[in-house]
């Protein structure tokens, strides 16, 4: 798990940051510990206890007399763990972003059913445990039907070589844990990801409770547990809460039932595009500036009957801008340069698809498949805590 941030919601989506809140004992009623800054690499005393934490994550259980027993969990992977590992027999090694019972996690385990999921601390770190046969495979989100894209993970597709061999889409549950015998109206704030604290903007008005961004929804349970906060509540999974021995205050909170999250599978080398079931196929590409460049682009696909389900721009970041004379008069225009990524349903092993993605190639100044395989037609229900 990657550093937590503390930053609180004004009320109009945003997030500020606050000084450090004081220092919280199990008896207390006063504000919880502070949550260090997002990022830092130099740590106080306070952020080296968090910083342990995470070296011995922990799952927390009632056993059999009654008493909490301490179960050790897998530590993430940061960007310097990654030397080769061991083989585990013939177990598909699979890298996530975040904690152990995070919504990644699940995803990784619906993909590859039985596979040793290997939560690391960032997306990138995940993309090096591919690249450097630490792990298998890697799933990691790539957009979300409420929040959008995740811009970070299309950056690392363009800066990585790994290859889109297939995807998963999950249902996002979200819950509301405590501390074991908290009841919700007793809560003061309430932890998770951004995101996810955005998804339940209508449940957490109503307890009027302050709002505290952090890195993954898994993580956000893992701290309130390991520091015993009963004042301090997490949006995360039912299977969050079981890990870490927290209570489900309230069963799905989010605002939006349609919540879908869509993971893309990666791994060091392509698959065999075929044509006896659904596939899809994902591009990048860039154009030359001019009237009409997206448009006859994209019509490469219409004119093949292809249908595209995403396209999506991101500035170039080596070259981010263009100028260019507007006119007779001498006036100069300022534009962006931009990097296209749109995924098309069809096999590389098409016909159609072929002759669509040569006829982009004439007039695109660069082009990249980053990946032709199975479509995901269904999705996955998020466990619940019924």
């Amino acid at each position: 798990m990657s550093s937590l941030y503390h930053s609180v919601s004004q009320g109009d989506g945003s997030y500020a940051q606050l000084p450090p809140l004081p220092s919280h004992s199990r008896q207390s009623t006063s504000p919880a510990p502070p949550l260090p800054p997002r990022g830092l690499q130099h740590r106080s005393s306070s952020e080296a206890d968090l910083q342990q934490l995470q070296e011995n994550s922990l799952q927390l259980r009632n056993n059999d007399h009654g008493f909490r027993e301490i179960i050790p969990l897998p530590r993430p992977l940061s960007m310097l763990d990654l030397a080769p590992q061991p083989t585990h027999g013939c177990l598909l090694r699979v890298a996530y972003q975040g904690v152990p019972g995070a919504y990644s996690e699940m995803a990784a385990g619906n993909a590859y059913p039985n596979c040793e999921a290997v939560p690391c601390e960032q997306f990138e770190a995940a993309f090096q445990a591919v690249e450097q046969w630490v792990v298998d495979r890697a799933v990691l989100p790539i957009e979300n039907s409420l929040g959008g894209s995740i811009h970070r993970n299309y950056d690392l597709l363009l800066r990585h070589r790994l290859h889109i061999v297939g995807e998963v889409q999950l249902a996002v549950h979200h819950c509301l844990l405590g501390i074991p015998g908290v009841k919700k109206e007793e809560l003061v704030r309430v932890l998770s990801h951004p995101q996810a604290l955005a998804q339940c903007e209508h449940t957490l008005s109503k307890l009027n409770v302050i709002r505290e961004a952090v890195d993954d929804t898994a993580g956000a349970a893992q701290f309130i547990a390991a520091n015993n906060l009963r004042d301090t509540g997490a949006v995360a999974s039912s299977r969050a809460a079981e890990i870490y021995g927290l209570e489900v205050l309230a069963d799905g909170i989010q605002d939006d039932s349609d919540n879908v999250t869509r993971f893309l599978m990666l791994a060091r080398e392509p698959i065999m595009p075929r044509t006896d079931r659904p596939f899809k196929t994902s591009i990048t590409f860039t154009l030359e500036e001019g009237p009409g460049s997206l448009f006859k682009a994209l019509a490469v696909f219409a004119l093949r009957d292809l249908n595209l389900t995403k396209i999506e721009s991101r500035p170039l970041r080596k070259r981010p801008l263009r100028v260019a004379d507007d006119g007779s008069d001498g006036a100069k225009s300022v534009y962006f340069d931009y990097l296209f990524f749109v995924d098309f349903e069809a096999s590389m092993a098409e016909q159609r698809a072929q002759n669509a993605l040569r006829h982009l190639q004439e007039f695109a100044t660069f082009l990249r498949v980053l990946g032709s395989y199975p479509m995901d037609v269904s999705i996955k229900a998020c466990p619940t805590s019924q």
